[in-house]
């Protein structure tokens, strides 16, 4: 696993949120650049973390005062890495060494590919630094 260094100010997120939704997290990015704040939700808790109709993390938003953005934990690589890039379907995902570092290759239908790098590459750039940070993984590209 990368290592994961949280401050003070992403201990205080991820202990807002929890007492806001109830759901716990492991991990927080604040990303200044696309003005949001992404939490990684412990395996199980996204529906408490969503809430119903999204009241949960409506309020959680409206509370903290930045866009939260949430992907549930997995310790198989694969399956973290399709969590990263919901709600784009992924078709496949593939593990190669380069370098002596792991590279994932994710397969995306062609419909969802815009989907899956995001805005000025915002939702790739997401999966690349929580792939590092939760699984060592030195870079994600779409196949």
């Amino acid at each position: 696993m990368g290592e994961i260094v949280l401050d003070e100010e992403c201990m205080g997120l991820i202990s807002q949120f929890e007492q806001l939704t109830g759901a716990g997290s492991r991990d927080c990015i604040i990303d200044t650049r696309n003005e949001r704040v992404i939490l990684v939700i412990n395996p199980g808790d996204m529906g408490r973390a969503i809430g119903k109709k999204g009241a949960s993390i409506k309020k959680a938003a409206e509370t903290l005062g930045r866009k939260i953005e949430v992907v549930e934990y997995s310790p198989d690589p694969s399956q973290f890495l399709r969590n990263c890039f919901l709600p784009a379907q992924i078709t496949s995902v593939e593990f190669e060494a380069e370098d002596g570092e792991t590279i994932a290759k994710v397969g995306v239908r062609e419909e969802d590919k815009g989907l899956a790098i995001g805005k000025e590459g915002k939702n790739i750039i997401k999966a690349k630094r929580l792939a590092q940070r939760q699984h060592n993984i030195a870079d994600v590209r779409l196949a």
